[in-house]
């Protein structure tokens, strides 16, 4: 089928080094808690297949843990030995197959590991003596400060433990290449192991891993830099950052700015743009989440490093999405939760802007009939199916 040219910024190619991304939409990483002994279960094939089939450019792998105490619930899955590549590239395969291009999360739950799941109500999780490996599989972080209410007190990292994650994520991230992922991205947000570091609400250390800004950002540069030197050049490195924690005292959108700045020049090619996870909610007391109601914080990075950004938050609409794109506010949409109601968002919303793309997301069987449905019923709407 001859490809037709898009006339929206949604449907648009990116390029990030090697790698062109076939539009402008990317599947979040989505936490699935499917995993057993940290390996992925037939469910994550069907889960990434099914956001690969549905069109969008980019498909990233929910946070997959570097370390084995790094795993934030007994579903979490990882990528710290070598006998977890393989099913990796089942995965891997089936979504190069669907025509998207595939991505990958890495991450440390630090303060977060050892919970219960955000279904089974959070907080930590009860002793289980089943689990070999229990006692070592301990929250660490910066400090003994908990993530939260009646969560675990963290041990505090020493020079030791801090030098084994560095090299954790370096492992990874050579796993991941050897599994054929094409786009990496460092969870460095929401509280998790590296945002912990960064901000001064979890990082009251004395030594040279906190304290100033520079030495709170010393984990994060560190791992970018054993990272990038593993992960192939051609491939694009991504970061995820909390851009502000929404709570006084803590890590601020300015920190953020300045810490681009510093991730530019070690070979990071664009910032997925959060916030909050580490105290409470980042929206202003009394507000509550609005449609795109984070695009500001990757509007914001755009303008002042000349990063591409990724905005997150709401995004639900097609003509929302497209107008991000077109304002310049960011270079990438990623949706999650729209896409567990729909996978199918991308041709749809490339029904609703009626875009000559429409169906050449798809595999060419797929395109092939929903073209000659077109073709036979054209006052069908996007919304319609018929049989």
């Amino acid at each position: 089928m001859a490809h037709r040219e898009t006339q929206n910024q949604l449907f648009s190619p990116l390029q990030l080094r090697d790698v062109v991304l076939k539009n402008r939409i990317a599947a979040a990483p989505m936490w699935q808690y499917q995993g057993r002994h940290g390996r992925v279960q037939d469910w994550h094939l069907m889960h990434l297949g099914r956001l690969a089939a549905g069109g969008s450019g980019l498909v990233l792998q929910e946070g997959t843990g570097v370390e084995r105490r790094g795993a934030g619930t007994l579903g979490d899955i990882g990528l710290w030995q070598d006998d977890m590549v393989a099913p990796l590239q089942r995965i891997v395969q089936l979504m190069r197959d669907c025509g998207t291009t595939p991505g990958i999360q890495l991450m440390h739950a630090g303060r977060k590991a050892r919970q219960l799941t955000p279904a089974q109500g959070r907080g930590p999780l009860p002793c289980q003596p089943d689990i070999a490996d229990w006692d070592a599989w301990t929250p660490m972080g910066p400090s003994a400060i908990p993530a939260g209410k009646g969560l675990e007190t963290p041990l505090p990292m020493s020079l030791q433990h801090i030098q084994q994650v560095v090299e954790a994520f370096a492992a990874a991230a050579g796993r991941a290449a050897r599994a054929g992922y094409q786009v990496l991205e460092l969870h460095a947000g929401h509280g998790y192991l590296l945002h912990s570091f960064l901000s001064p609400l979890a990082n009251r250390r004395g030594d040279a891993w906190g304290g100033s800004f520079d030495n709170r950002c010393r984990l994060l540069l560190s791992v970018v830099e054993a990272v990038r030197a593993v992960w192939p050049a051609g491939l694009p490195l991504l970061v995820r950052l909390s851009c502000t924690d929404g709570a006084p005292g803590g890590w601020t959108l300015e920190d953020s700015i300045a810490l681009v700045q510093r991730l530019l020049p070690l070979g990071v090619d664009a910032i997925d743009c959060s916030s909050g996870g580490i105290a409470g909610s980042p929206l202003r007391g009394g507000e509550s989440a609005t449609y795109g109601y984070q695009v500001e914080l990757a509007s914001a990075i755009k303008a002042a490093t000349g990063a591409r950004t990724m905005a997150v938050g709401l995004i639900v609409h097609a003509q929302q999405a497209e107008a991000i794109l077109r304002s310049g506010d960011a270079d990438l949409v990623a949706l999650a939760r729209e896409l567990i109601y729909n996978p199918n968002w991308p041709m749809d919303a490339a029904q609703k802007l009626q875009d000559a793309q429409d169906f050449q997301m798809l595999t060419q069987n797929e395109a092939f009939w929903l073209e000659r449905r077109k073709a036979t019923t054209p006052d069908l709407q996007p919304s319609t199916f018929v049989r």
